[in-house]
């Protein structure tokens, strides 16, 4: 184990959360869909909202708040939402969802005479981390003259899903945060090889699996490179006293991102080679890779299941013109 040389980063976690939003938006429809209980097909629109808001604080001052991020599905009707992802404890959670949501509602809301309607989105909470007094469920108690009312804050606790649910359920969203359900046992897998092992064989499992849904068109490759991205940007900084274990997933899923670099130029140069034969094509992927990824000439012509031989017969058939 090694000395800890940089803070924590919570803030990497977040940053993870919205690129899986940004890049991969239709993932989070199966979240919701858990969370929620909808029925969205996937097919849906999403549309974000700004996640930067300015609330006005005592003495006339205003403080910006970032939330992770508050989106619309755009279904059978429009229905707006709030996800916040939360690596660790924060009494004051409650508090930053209320005014958040209260200055959603106002940025939408419409003005008509004497009446000011407001529409709440539906808000849920995605904890990392949990203990037996993580809870099921959150309120905000909303007491007005006369009248009382409970909002609603979902709650999904990562510790409740295997892997094998993740992949049944379509969660591959919550993929990349997958290592914070090993993190209790970091410490016995940094002295003991045999168990460090069996959270390596777990990498080797996601990663196989998304090669299957890859295969059955059920995401894209690109898709598949984020989810692999984001999750050792995850263990990076959850394992930052970690030696091993780091390198352990790095050495499972960065090789799969090499994989998938190579088999896109391999496409494009397939793609470019098609009118000019076979041997031109292997040439020009080959070439690609060792120019593109750094790879020597047998590992050029191992991730295109070719070999140093036909790659040079390739050479010397285009050489005679």
């Amino acid at each position: 184990m090694k000395e800890q040389t940089k803070p924590y980063r919570g803030a990497a976690y977040d940053d993870v959360f919205r690129t899986l939003l940004v890049d991969c938006r239709q993932l989070i429809i199966p979240v919701v869909n858990e969370v929620f209980r909808e029925n969205y097909s996937g097919e849906e629109e999403i549309v974000f909202s700004q996640n930067e808001h300015f609330l006005s604080q005592q003495e006339g001052r205003q403080e910006k708040r970032i939330t992770d991020t508050s989106f619309t599905i755009v279904g059978v009707e429009r229905r707006k939402y709030l996800m916040e992802c939360q690596s660790r404890p924060d009494s004051r959670m409650l508090i930053r969802i209320f005014e958040y949501v209260t200055q959603i509602a106002l940025d939408e809301g419409e003005l008509d005479k004497e009446r000011l309607k407001v529409t709440f989105p539906r808000s849920a909470v995605i904890f990392l981390r949990s203990n037996r007094n993580t809870p099921d469920r959150m309120e905000i108690q909303i007491s007005a003259p006369g009248q009382e009312t409970l909002y609603e804050v979902r709650v999904i606790r990562l510790s409740d899903y295997t892997l094998d649910m993740i992949f049944q359920k379509n969660l591959l969203f919550l993929l990349p945060f997958y290592i914070f359900k090993h993190e209790k046992y970091f410490a016995e897998y940094e002295k003991d090889a045999v168990k460090l092992e069996t959270l390596r064989e777990e990498y080797r499992y996601i990663a196989q699996r998304l090669d299957v849904l890859v295969e059955q068109g059920k995401i894209n490759t690109f898709m598949c490179k984020t989810l692999i991205q984001m999750s050792i940007k995850v263990a990076e900084n959850v394992t930052i006293k970690y030696d091993k274990i780091l390198k352990g997933v790095r050495e499972i899923m960065g090789g799969r991102i090499l994989e998938y670099e190579a088999k896109t130029i391999l496409r494009e140069g397939m793609s470019h080679g098609v009118s000019q034969g076979k041997s031109q094509t292997l040439v020009h992927s080959i070439d690609n890779l060792m120019k593109n990824l750094s790879l020597s000439l047998d590992e050029a012509c191992r991730a295109v299941g070719s070999s140093r031989e036909e790659y040079q017969r390739a050479k010397e058939l285009l050489a005679r013109g």
